[in-house]
């Protein structure tokens, strides 16, 4: 079929073969030591990663900013969600415990970075889609969140609908991967079930923050507080269909789509003038 694949699987096994095995190694001082600070850096470390997969290595489409933007939305759900459930719904003492709470955390955060660069690339996607709607509702009158509120919620749901499919068939269609690691490890199977409703609850729950952090902030990120749309902030990777010149490089540069964003708002504010 020439799917042209051989580059990417080979190094996705090797990067899984590489990253498996500094992981153990770390784990395994870090689990020693079961310093709070420790543990703590770790999980923001891995946050940090999870921000700069989405954002820079695996985005199609991405915006300036953006980095942060993933940083502090996977990041801030993941650790607002998953020390609340280790203190008070999986009762770790502490709750700061290495060997418990990094793997939770690793969970956690692998889902929520899936949502938020579904959320993300939903959004940009939608922009760039739907402009000429963005900059008519801008031009007669419309607020940022206006104009941008139902990409945003078409976004948001788009992004989650893997993770509220996940919810909904665990137990009925597959056995999560940390219930099926308790139970061959010896443990009561009510007990894993019980730590397995858990940490899907925490997963959806840091999920839907995640998701619409960061679906918000990127669509604010494209449209200023003027409020004008800002097109020439959004660059893609050698992807076909767009309004700009593609570069050398593979990345499509946004300035004729930028001058076209500028000439249609220019008519559209010239129109509403007029009906005023």
């Amino acid at each position: 079929m020439r799917l042209h694949l051989e580059k990417q699987i080979l190094v996705a096994g090797t990067r899984c073969f590489v990253q498996l095995t500094v992981l153990g190694l770390l784990l395994k001082r870090v689990f020693a030591t079961n310093n709070p600070l420790i543990v703590l850096g770790i999980t923001v470390v891995l946050g940090g990663l999870a921000a700069l997969e989405v954002s820079e290595w695996k985005a199609k489409r991405t915006v300036k900013g953006m980095f942060w933007i993933a940083l502090f939305s996977i990041c801030g759900s993941s650790l607002s969600v998953g020390l609340v459930g280790a203190a008070f719904a999986m009762n770790f003492d502490p709750p700061l415990t290495a060997s418990k709470f990094i793997p939770t955390m690793g969970m956690v955060y692998g889902n929520t970075m899936v949502g938020a660069a579904l959320g993300m690339e939903s959004v940009l996607s939608l922009v760039d889609a739907r402009r000429d709607t963005v900059e008519a509702m801008l031009c007669f009158g419309a607020s940022r969140w206006e104009a941008l509120r139902p990409i945003v919620v078409e976004a948001a749901r788009t992004a989650m609908i893997p993770s509220i499919t996940a919810v909904s068939i665990t137990g009925l269609i597959s056995i999560p991967g940390m219930m099926s690691g308790q139970i061959l490890g010896g443990a009561d199977v009510m007990d894993a079930a019980r730590y397995q409703q858990v940490i899907m609850f925490m997963i959806a729950a840091s999920v839907a923050l995640g998701v619409v952090s960061a679906s918000v902030a990127v669509a604010f990120a494209v449209v200023d507080s003027k409020p004008m749309l800002r097109t020439e902030k959004i660059s893609t990777k050698g992807m076909v269909g767009f309004s700009g010149s593609k570069s050398q490089s593979g990345t499509r540069t946004p300035g004729l789509r930028s001058e076209r964003s500028m000439v249609r708002m220019k008519s559209w504010r010239a129109v509403a003038n007029t009906v005023e």
